[in-house]
């Protein structure tokens, strides 16, 4: 080994992580409390140390070097071996303390959180770094191995994974109360095709089942409007901009107050299961081991969890989803 490579300092470590982050010297120093120079000094010692740069400049946009990306690797791995080390030794004190990074998709973020606090109950000291992101983004993650574990529905088949369902997640058809086809008791999901359909961006998880469940149907839109999240799209319908197919866990606070009205699609809705997910031969921390097992053995108290996400759907005509 180099001996260069033995200078260096976790704060420097800390301080370059920060600048991979968030692509920028300002804001590196803003979030560790430095001063722009401090932070550019201990960039500079870092590349003497490894003696090849670790940032290009193009058009004012800070890239990462391959040599950058290789000590971002290793730094990942220094501090996930350092906090794994603190945990058990947490544990070894008979209590697990340390904090879980946690990915989800945008459809799950309604859940998890109440998901999180039933299992802080039974560790009160665990903490929870929580990232909201679609499914093209948890994609890039999961190759990255950014984050401790992460909650999506489309689990890719070619990236060797482990991963177990726990969840359903329905898709459903929505539109606001006042929409014509709320009037009718049974419909075709060819019936919706004649009215815009809002959809999320092309990264989201959830229009990409929905385009491909719509093709097998033969369900063609004429009309699509593309808003960016999840958020707006419910905003939108609430509006009268068009339908949505939405998870129902997503909408359960529309429905139950009646700002949106879950259509009758004999089609609908469509299942998908949330699954928890780390790459394969992954070591994970205790803390993630932890909640892991937590949601394989807790299944059927999820469910019932879920239940209060639930609201407004017995009245559609669709039976609620219950555990998978």
């Amino acid at each position: 080994m180099r001996k260069s490579l033995m200078r260096m300092t976790f704060r420097q470590l800390q301080i370059f992580r920060a600048v991979c982050e968030s692509r920028s010297y300002s804001r590196a120093a803003e979030e560790m409390a430095l001063t722009q120079p401090a932070v550019s000094l201990q960039i500079r010692q870092l590349e003497e140390l490894i003696d090849q740069p670790l940032f290009d400049y193009v058009a004012k946009k800070l890239y990462l070097t391959p040599a950058a990306e290789a000590l971002l690797k290793a730094s990942e791995d220094v501090f996930g071996r350092l906090e794994a080390l603190d945990m058990q030794l947490s544990d070894l004190q008979g209590s697990l303390q340390g904090q879980l990074s946690l990915a989800v998709e945008s459809s799950a973020k309604y859940l998890v959180p109440h998901l999180f606090a039933a299992f802080r109950e039974q560790h009160p000291e665990v903490s929870l770094q929580l990232v909201v992101v679609n499914h093209a983004q948890a994609v890039r993650r999961l190759s990255a191995s950014r984050d401790d574990l992460l909650i999506m529905s489309q689990v890719p088949s070619d990236m060797g994974l482990d991963f177990f369902p726990f969840l359903n997640n329905p898709i459903i058809a929505v539109a606001p109360p006042q929409h014509p086809l709320c009037s009718l008791e049974k419909l075709r999901l060819s019936d919706l095709t004649s009215f815009p359909l809002l959809v999320r961006e092309p990264g989201s998880g959830t229009r990409r089942a929905c385009e491909e469940y719509c093709h097998q149907k033969r369900a063609h839109f004429a009309q699509t409007l593309e808003v960016g999240s999840c958020e707006s799209q419910v905003e939108a319908v609430a509006a009268g901009l068009g339908l949505a197919l939405l998870s129902r866990h997503a909408v359960r606070l529309e429905l139950s107050h009646g700002l949106l009205r879950e259509l009758p699609v004999e089609e609908l809705p469509l299942r998908r299961s949330w699954c928890v997910v780390h790459g394969r031969g992954k070591r994970l921390s205790p803390v993630a081991q932890a909640f892991r097992d937590f949601i394989r053995s807790e299944r059927a108290a999820i469910g019932q969890l879920a239940e209060r996400f639930q609201l407004g759907a017995a009245g559609s005509g669709n039976d609620p989803a219950g555990s998978a």
